[in-house]
């Protein structure tokens, strides 16, 4: 578990016990209500924990394609490969999902890492080489 999932779960841990102790501080259907409210808070927190990896995935796709549509406008006739963080294994947690990085053919020891906000919005925020690189064709 990476430590912003440790945060997380005790911030809602903390609510879920201030509405608890909320709860035991009234009486009769206020009491009822507000333990009401806790469940529904529980189950929330669960959904939401439950598909956020999911939504993530859905948001990569769609950036992937804004990228596509950019990388063939800026660049026609070249071949390209994406990096995509594995973002629900161990060891990635720091690794930010939403930057995809591209590795063009003929420039196999390069990766450009993208950022999509929106269809026209595409950024290159950078690059990693394994060698020294002085002229790099793709870089903008």
């Amino acid at each position: 578990m990476h430590l912003i999932e440790i945060i997380e779960l005790m911030i809602v841990g903390g609510i879920l016990l201030v509405i608890l102790l909320v709860s035991f501080i009234l009486k009769g259907k206020w009491r009822k209500i507000i333990q009401g409210l806790a469940i529904l808070f529980l189950v929330s927190f669960g959904i939401f924990y439950y598909v956020r990896p999911y939504w993530i995935d859905m948001q990569i796709e769609k950036k992937v394609g804004y990228i596509q549509i950019h990388l063939e406008e800026q660049y026609p006739g070249e071949t390209w490969k994406y990096q995509i963080a594995p973002h629900r294994e161990d060891g990635y947690e720091s690794s930010n999902p939403y930057y995809i990085g591209v590795i063009f053919d003929t420039e196999p020891h390069v990766e450009y890492k993208y950022f999509a906000r929106n269809n026209g919005d595409v950024i290159q925020q950078g690059w990693y080489s394994s060698r020294s690189q002085s002229d790099l064709l793709h870089e903008e």
